[in-house]
């Protein structure tokens, strides 16, 4: 049960957050089936492979966190410590930037008129339709992960995060110049994570004897 009402919540953030950046490809795909007499099935059948393959993620990120909340009862280190794991996972996000997985997903999420033609023949609508809007959404996973990741670290209901990151995704995949925002954004979070360790270590030794 926690898992399911887990993966409502999470489906309902990922609707807020993430489906206005795949608006493109839903375009494109609304003009191509347009004339078509199911074409609200097929559109639907986009926008729930997408979300099933974020789905996913989330229910995998749900159980790494699930991990690390039984670890952290387990030991007083992580109690200690847990700063660390979010001050890892900030510049994970950060290095992930900079990757060619990341610039490899987002090319993909950038040329949404390709991405639907490539994957469009008409033959099994309902099949393609599907497949479309999963593979897009796995394109976006891989692009956008390390982002969602940080809803861990600053709160996966703070809504003013989610716009803000969903912004940043959006103008990452859509706007003309939203490639080159990343290697920018990467250095951001570096420095954010090296914020929060040289913040810390200064504590310690201001409380260290």
């Amino acid at each position: 049960m926690p898992a399911a009402l887990y993966a409502a919540g999470w489906v309902l953030m990922l609707g807020a957050m993430m489906l206005p950046t795949t608006l493109p490809v839903l375009r494109i795909f609304r003009r191509m089936v347009a004339q078509r007499p199911q074409a609200a099935g097929l559109y639907g059948l986009v926008i729930a492979g997408y979300l099933g393959a974020w789905l996913g993620f989330g229910l995998a990120a749900h159980l790494l966190d699930r991990v690390l909340h039984a670890a952290a009862r387990e030991t007083t280190w992580f109690i200690a410590n847990g700063w660390l794991v979010g001050a890892a996972v900030i510049a994970a996000a950060g290095a992930f930037q900079f990757s060619a997985l990341k610039y490899r997903c987002l090319d993909k999420c950038r040329t949404p008129y390709g991405f639907v033609v490539q994957r469009w023949q008409g033959r099994s609508p309902a099949r393609e339709s599907w497949r479309i809007g999963f593979d897009h959404g796995l394109f976006c996973v891989g692009c956008c992960w390390a982002l969602m990741l940080l809803m861990f670290v600053v709160g996966s209901g703070n809504l003013g995060w989610m716009l803000a990151l969903g912004l940043v995704m959006a103008a990452e995949k859509n706007l003309p110049g939203g490639r080159r925002l990343s290697a920018p954004l990467g250095w951001a979070l570096l420095a954010w994570a090296a914020a929060i360790t040289l913040a810390h270590l200064w504590t310690q030794l201001r409380i260290s004897p």
